[in-house]
């Protein structure tokens, strides 16, 4: 079954037209994604580590849970229930605090050209990995980094197979905010 997304305008906004996820990342049009990255009361950060079946960037770790706003869905939704898809865990209006958009504009060798705008949210949970059941799909792998590894990953992410080097400052965005909602609860 194909997967239909809106091309967004520059501001995020669908426009009214839905195109095939292949059309979307061939033709280079802006489309909505959702983020959600994942902590514990420890404050040890999900990460997941990509399927080696994906199409885009295969085996590396990055944000606990992530994927396309499919054709008339909220990013809220999309967030829930990729949530749900990828490592069946149910989050709640609640639970999901959104920090902010953020703009990932990539081209990979492979030809595919992706415009993202990324609708972010972290959420607190108290799962363990085991509590988890990754879809082996999308999913290699589960762990929890502290902050401090959290912080050593992205430093040396141009040589470790975690995070996009170039989505630095994005990482540390959310970091931050992971950070700010540890201290607040």
């Amino acid at each position: 079954m194909k997967e239909f997304i809106d091309i967004v305008d520059l501001d995020g906004v669908p426009t009214g037209v839905s195109v095939s996820k292949s059309e979307i990342h061939k033709n280079g049009h802006l489309h909505n994604t959702a983020h959600v990255w994942l902590f514990n009361a420890n404050g040890e950060i999900l990460l997941q580590q990509r399927s080696s079946k994906k199409i885009i960037c295969p085996l590396l770790w990055d944000v606990s849970v992530a994927g396309h706003v499919d054709a008339g869905e909220t990013p809220e939704e999309a967030a829930k229930r990729e949530a749900f898809e990828e490592i069946g865990i149910d989050l709640n209006s609640v639970e999901l605090r959104k920090i902010g958009v953020f703009k990932c504009f990539q081209t990979y060798e492979n030809g595919i050209q992706d415009n993202e705008f990324h609708n972010t949210y972290i959420a607190k949970i108290k799962a363990t990995i085991s509590d988890l059941r990754p879809h082996p799909e999308e999913v290699e792998a589960l762990k929890f980094v502290t902050i401090q590894t959290f912080k050593e990953l992205l430093n040396a992410s141009g040589n470790n197979n975690h995070f996009i080097p170039s989505n630095r400052s994005y990482y540390l965005k959310v970091l931050e905010a992971i950070i700010a909602e540890l201290k607040i609860n």
